[in-house]
């Protein structure tokens, strides 16, 4: 029987297997990532380590073989370093392109040529048997990390031995020259905790419940400084009123679970950041049953909640100065004789009624207590939701941008800049009061979950929007606005006791097909870096 493996003492996250950070001794690697420009010169990390003579013979290798240095091109020299004890015999040489435009004063492309660099030279090295591997910096450190660590993920502890990849450890091969925010400890820190959203969202469902979700993450986080975990049962959703939350969790026998993750890093007075997460361990539609094909990804339906619990891994783990709360309410959406039906009328913990005309359009239902719960009780500066929530962000963006739906400017420019550094990408969608029309039809109910295909995506935005505390307002809920107000929302949330708040779908970006460079096929992580790096810069805003 499969039994076994139910728990997660028998499945702990994988990224613990698939590499190795520890300080590992030159004379230990067996193999080497290198990188060359162009013009055959090493990086300045790497020339002080490997000899003079060394470096001829592989510009000579190199030349012989016509390698042209093109970025992304690929030599394997076999031993080039004999008898040098910090040269191994078994070198993965990637083209690192021109020199100068490499080492331009814009991090963002050098960051991204790193890691892409870093992957494709462990990748080709597992492929050839390499057990211990020497990355280079690759221009910095921090991208070299983050590349290394990401290529090598692989989920396939469920498969037979024999079917598993082999453990790979790597570690750094070259000295730091400068002193940088971003380093060579920090890339692996981003990587881990993508991996870790990875390994949430791709885990079988019977092997993610809500339960076992909740023990990962506390398996996770547990002995990190300045963090306390708080999980919630049902009968604490009750009290609270979180009556949308309940009718979707009422459908499976597996019980909720509504997972708080404190992160305490900045001064006790200062507001805090807030991160909601999706937390659908399944998503059959419900009574409005998906069609079967392709349901089985459905297991990546908390892909929200797998990124906010791992960036919250992420920014206790750099001890980032900042306060941050992370709220994810957790079920599964399951039809059943109990399962809430379309027509039903259901109250929020905000007091508005809520008609589910759809039981399919379920992630909005608990975010909305998530979102009022967070926004009223913690009051946070900024508000962020993660959410797999509609397959029409796919449509529009396809598998490269998660949209953002923004009432602030300054917050949608802080993530832009946080998905270009990291590579994980946002586009702004709007965020506009004439959605809301269209998601207050009902003739039951203060407003409808469902307000069919045209603007699927912005009316789930204007839908969330509604659940977001107003704190100048004595009753929390925000104020009606201005339907002929431009489409681009900007400065009103800037004043004092307004929360900035960003919706990111991240349905486009759920999972991939892709298995090249640092990108693994099957569910993404993202944008668990990008969210990371957005919590990071915040405190130089």
């Amino acid at each position: 029987m499969f039994q076994p493996y139910l728990r997660p003492s028998s499945l702990r996250p994988l990224t613990s297997r698939s590499f190795s950070n520890t300080f590992i001794r030159y004379a230990d690697f067996d193999a080497l990532v290198l990188g060359v420009y162009k013009d055959g010169s090493l990086t300045e990390f790497v020339k002080q380590e490997v000899p003079l003579t060394v470096q001829e013979v592989i510009r000579q290798k190199l030349k012989l073989s016509q390698f042209k240095g093109k970025f992304g091109e690929v030599r394997l020299l076999y031993g080039i370093g004999e008898g040098a004890s910090s040269v191994p015999k078994q070198l993965a040489v990637i083209g690192l392109g021109d020199k100068q435009s490499q080492q331009s004063n814009n991090s963002s492309p050098v960051l991204e040529k790193a890691r892409r660099a870093a992957a494709i030279g462990v990748r080709v090295l597992r492929e050839q048997g390499a057990k211990n591997i020497g990355v280079d910096t690759l221009g910095h450190e921090h991208g070299a990390a983050e590349g290394a660590t990401l290529a090598l993920y692989k989920f396939d502890k469920l498969k037979s031995k024999k079917n598993q990849k082999a453990i790979v450890t790597f570690g750094k091969y070259g000295a730091s020259l400068h002193s940088s925010e971003l380093s060579w400890e920090t890339g692996l820190i981003y990587g881990d905790a993508q991996n870790f959203a990875r390994f949430l969202a791709e885990t079988p469902s019977n092997l993610m419940t809500p339960t076992i979700f909740v023990e990962n993450v506390i398996s996770k986080l547990e002995g990190l400084p300045k963090t306390e975990i708080i999980v919630r049962d049902q009968g604490w959703a009750i009290n609270n009123n979180m009556g949308a939350f309940l009718a979707v969790a009422k459908g499976s026998i597996e019980p909720l679970k509504f997972l708080e993750i404190h992160y305490k890093g900045g001064k006790e007075e200062e507001k805090l950041l807030a991160l909601v997460g999706k937390g659908i361990t399944f998503d059959s539609g419900g009574i409005s049953i998906k069609p079967s094909q392709n349901m089985g990804s459905m297991k990546g339906d908390m892909g929200g909640g797998a990124a906010v619990a791992a960036t919250l891994f992420g920014l206790a783990k750099l001890q980032v100065p900042i306060n941050v709360v992370a709220c994810i309410p957790l079920c599964e959406n399951m039809p059943s004789g109990g399962a809430v039906k379309p027509g039903d009328v259901v109250k929020a913990m905000n007091g508005k009624s809520i008609e589910i005309d759809n039981t399919d359009a379920e992630g909005r239902l608990i975010l909305a207590d998530a979102i009022y719960y967070t926004s009223s009780i913690y009051k946070p500066h900024s508000l962020l939701d993660i959410a797999t929530l509609t397959g029409a962000i796919g449509i529009a963006l396809g598998e490269v941008f998660s949209g953002v739906f923004t009432n602030s400017e300054s917050l949608w420019s802080q993530l832009s800049v946080a998905g270009k550094t990291t590579h994980d990408p946002f586009w702004r969608m709007p965020l506009h009061p004439s959605y809301k029309k269209l998601i207050t039809k009902s003739t039951v109910a203060d407003i409808v979950n469902n307000s069919g295909r045209m603007g699927s995506s912005c009316t789930a935005a204007a839908f969330l929007e509604e659940f977001l505390c107003d704190l100048n307002n004595e009753k929390g809920v925000i104020e009606e606005e201005d339907e002929n107000s431009e489409p681009t929302i900007e400065t009103e949330t800037e004043v004092p006791g307004k929360i900035r708040y960003a919706h990111i779908d991240i349905a486009g970006v759920m999972d991939t097909n892709d298995d090249s460079g640092y990108t693994t096929k099957g569910m993404t992580g993202r944008p668990t870096r990008a969210i990371i790096e957005f919590a990071r810069t915040l405190r130089f805003s």
